[in-house]
């Protein structure tokens, strides 16, 4: 698994002033930011008189403040986070609201005992972690930090504070043909991102599409993705939800990983604009059977372009199946401002802000490093912090910082509809849209 982060939990214990006794936390050394059993030793007094960084006062508090030693030594602090109420959970996790002692900043804590993980769970949060690691997309949910402590493993997540497409539509029915647009388009790009860098979801479905505004939404829960060599390589894996489940994953053979995901979008739509999902049935048999027939009804409200892509999309066979680029370029998306630039990788590491010549800082990032020269975040942290990568607080202050930056500034606003948009490449997309694909290659492309 994951090293041990600076959060982690000892199991000595520590008296207090009281004669009860609590589990004694690791010490946090005041200038490396590294576990340390020596936080209180001569060499770590700071003078009263000196002015401290907003770092410094955390950092004596979590080596001295008896009231910040209980709230880790019980949970109800991680690291540099405050943890707050649970806000969901899964199989396998719960999740809770939680705020940077630092920056303020509301984030999702994903909580996992690790005496639950047998050792095909812990492969697959290994691999969770390492694909969310090599991802950076606006439509995806992004991971800022990673901690472990003796018990558990807590992945430091982007907090959406609006709720799940799901509870959206159960609640408040379907979405319109404009908004349905919206949203589609933002799991569009997201999905087409990861294909692109091989890596499959396997678990798409309305309640993995979260709301971090009215319209912005992040395809999240990276939980059953995993890379593939090459988009034709054979999967044998049974993932995902049995509503959104393509037909191939109901004949327990092998099968292509982004067909798969291609489907599970095809129902997403279809629930986004009916308000109900194509295949119902009250057990996974009966529900089997309808996927594999693949009978179902379109209502005459929806629109005939979008009824287009959903009958492109939910074909039984997935070598006939629609392609994401046909969804780009189909009549039913052309309208829409879909993708947006994404910036490369290396810049969610903060060794970038140091190893950037001048002038090679963007607005954003040149902000950033303002912010963490404000809070008491030094060259010194950063060069230090180089090798942690996500599972450092210094990488988790940096990105926590980066993503709040870019949002301000509309990064992640929601796509337009400015009408049919002259664009050769789109229109040479719209074009190809329909073409019938009798390859599994042609497919995958």
């Amino acid at each position: 698994m994951v090293p041990l982060s600076i959060s982690a939990l000892s199991g000595n214990t520590m008296p207090s002033k009281t004669t009860q006794v609590y589990p004694q936390v690791q010490r946090h050394n005041l200038y490396t930011l590294t576990d340390s059993s020596e936080c209180g030793s001569e060499t770590e007094e700071v003078d009263p008189s000196k002015h401290l960084t907003p770092l410094e006062k955390l950092t004596v508090e979590m080596c001295k403040n008896e009231n910040v030693l209980k709230e880790l030594a019980v949970g109800r602090r991680v690291g540099f986070y405050k943890v707050r109420g649970q806000i969901g959970c899964g199989n396998f996790s719960k999740v809770k609201l939680a705020f940077h002692a630092l920056t303020k900043d509301k984030v999702a804590l994903k909580i996992l005992e690790k005496r639950r993980l047998d050792l095909q769970t812990q492969k697959m949060l290994s691999r969770e972690i390492a694909n969310m690691e090599s991802l950076y997309h606006p439509n995806l949910l992004p991971l800022y930090e990673v901690v472990e402590t003796p018990s558990r493993l807590y992945l430091v997540l982007e907090f959406a504070g609006d709720g799940d497409l799901h509870t959206r539509i159960s609640t408040a029915g379907k979405l319109s043909d404009q908004e349905s647009k919206i949203v589609f388009a933002q799991i569009l790009s997201a999905v087409k991102y990861m294909h692109e860098n091989n890596i499959i979801h396997r678990d798409l479905k309305a309640e993995n599409v979260l709301y971090t505004s009215k319209t912005c939404v992040k395809v999240a829960d990276l939980g059953f993705s995993t890379r593939v060599n090459n988009r034709n390589q054979a999967l044998d894996t049974f993932c995902g939800s049995p509503p959104y489940a393509a037909p191939e994953l109901f004949k327990d053979d092998s099968y292509i990983g982004p067909p798969v995901d291609v489907w599970a979008m095809g129902v997403m739509l279809f629930f986004m604009v009916t308000g109900t999902l194509p295949f119902r049935a009250d057990t996974v048999a009966k529900l089997r059977r309808a996927v594999l027939e693949g009978a179902y009804v379109l209502p005459p409200w929806v629109s005939a372009p979008c009824q287009q892509v959903i009958r492109g999309i939910l074909k039984p066979d997935p070598s006939e199946r629609c392609a994401l680029d046909q969804m780009v370029g189909c009549e039913w998306l052309l309208p829409v401002e879909v993708f947006r630039p994404i910036p490369p990788l290396y810049q969610l590491n903060p060794i970038h802000l140091l190893e950037a010549g001048p002038g090679k800082l963007d607005r954003d990032q040149e902000e950033v490093k303002a912010i963490l020269e404000k809070l008491g975040i030094t060259q010194e942290h950063i060069y230090n912090n180089q090798g942690k990568s996500i599972r450092s607080p210094i990488t988790g202050v940096y990105r926590i910082l980066l993503h709040r930056v870019r949002k301000s500034r509309g990064a992640e606003s929601a796509p337009t509809i400015s009408g049919v948009v002259k664009d050769p490449k789109r229109d040479s997309l719209r074009a190809y849209r329909n073409l019938r694909h009798t390859s599994k290659l042609c497919v995958l492309s």
